[in-house]
């Protein structure tokens, strides 16, 4: 018997005399992408949680959805289905003012190959070909994002772009918008982690300045939105449509799961 073997044998034989549960056997195989963990859910001090882990308490599943937003291992799961007529994402009850807002997100698959990427420059313009045209990426795409006050304007974008996610596409598209504005809600950084794995944001709005924090990294630093509600609820954006089967545009296979607030 070597070494290791008999630590083990000797801690067994301890855990059984003593009547503690046995965690010898090592981690069981779960997939980490999908499943929940035990602290998952619980708002850390100054936050409060608005998903339980379990249902949408508090959430407004859009009528007529057909269960394609649902809840699964203590995460909000969408197939980017829904069979609602109207708006099909998914809004939270209450407005917010001011806030702190923490939420982890993660892109399931992209099952969608988004032919016209564009390559956008620092300022929040596309860049362009000697001759003009604007240049494209073909890429696998799904595409998502938290609403701000409940406008899809004010949407933190989740995506698979190179710019990375993290962005507010309506008012970098914007071009009535003054060029400070479109280049503040350009992502600085490229922070995401790669498709299925796990990603945080830190979102801070005060009045209309937004930072934005991904995974550690400011990626939107006191950037500008003009004209934003003074309050409104958070929303999970659907995004995506099928044609003959196929998905027509990228879709928005994503879970979610942390949501917590802070009010300022």
């Amino acid at each position: 018997m070597n070494l290791i073997a008999f630590v083990r044998r000797t801690m067994v034989l301890i855990a059984v005399l003593l009547g503690i549960p046995l965690l010898l056997a090592g981690p069981q195989s779960t997939d980490s992408a999908t499943v929940g963990l035990a602290s998952d859910n619980v708002a850390p001090r100054g936050f409060i949680s608005l998903f339980n882990g379990q249902d949408f308490t508090g959430w407004k599943v859009p009528a007529g959805d057909g269960g394609h937003w649902k809840v699964i291992d203590g995460v909000i799961d969408y197939d980017a289905e829904s069979e609602a007529e109207g708006d099909k994402s998914l809004y939270h009850r209450q407005a917010y003012q001011d806030f702190v807002l923490r939420i982890d997100w993660r892109i399931k698959e992209t099952p969608y190959v988004n032919p016209r990427i564009p390559y956008i420059l620092p300022d929040g313009t596309h860049a362009r070909d000697i001759t003009g045209k604007p240049m494209t990426l073909a890429l696998p795409d799904s595409d998502s994002g938290i609403y701000l006050r409940g406008a899809g304007k004010n949407q933190v974008n989740i995506w698979c772009w190179p710019i990375g996610s993290g962005e507010f596409y309506g008012y970098r598209m914007d071009k009535s918008m003054p060029p400070e504005v479109r280049a503040g809600v350009t992502p600085r950084h490229q922070a995401d982690k790669p498709v299925g794995q796990w990603n945080r944001f830190e979102i801070t709005l005060v009045g209309d300045r937004v930072t934005v924090v991904l995974n550690d990294i400011k990626v939107i630093d006191r950037a500008q939105l003009p004209g934003i509600a003074p309050s409104g609820p958070i929303a999970l954006q659907h995004h995506g449509g099928k044609r003959n089967g196929k998905w027509n545009s990228p879709p928005s296979l994503v879970q979610f799961k942390n949501i917590f607030i802070k009010e300022l």
